[in-house]
């Protein structure tokens, strides 16, 4: 059984026992967090639509990204030939890492 859910502007194939990160969503670590946003459930078939309109699927914190557990640095390196104009930055991604415990239909 998986689900395929919405969360932070990106779409998600889950099921129960996954792990994933997704955006920073300002929970603590061992508390529970409720998506509502469920856009398909596949249990032998596939249900989209109004079939899944007050599915639910629960999940735990597991780790919040904040300080020194963010993401690998993403380093932006712009340069402009011939002119002696270049520039360089680094950009750190905060995550909560979360697992999926249950996909209620």
């Amino acid at each position: 059984m998986y689900a395929i859910i919405k969360c932070g502007g990106k779409q998600y194939k889950v099921s129960e026992g996954d792990i994933l990160d997704v955006d920073y969503t300002g929970q603590a670590a061992k508390e529970t967090l409720e998506i509502t946003d469920v856009l398909a459930i596949n249990n032998g078939e596939l249900k989209t639509g109004d079939a899944v309109a007050n599915a639910t699927v629960s999940a735990e914190v597991v780790l919040d990204g904040t300080g020194v557990n963010r993401a690998k640095k993403v380093i932006i390196y712009k340069k402009r030939r011939r002119k002696d104009s270049k520039l360089k930055r680094g950009f750190r991604k905060s995550f909560t890492k979360i697992r999926i415990t249950k996909i209620a239909a």
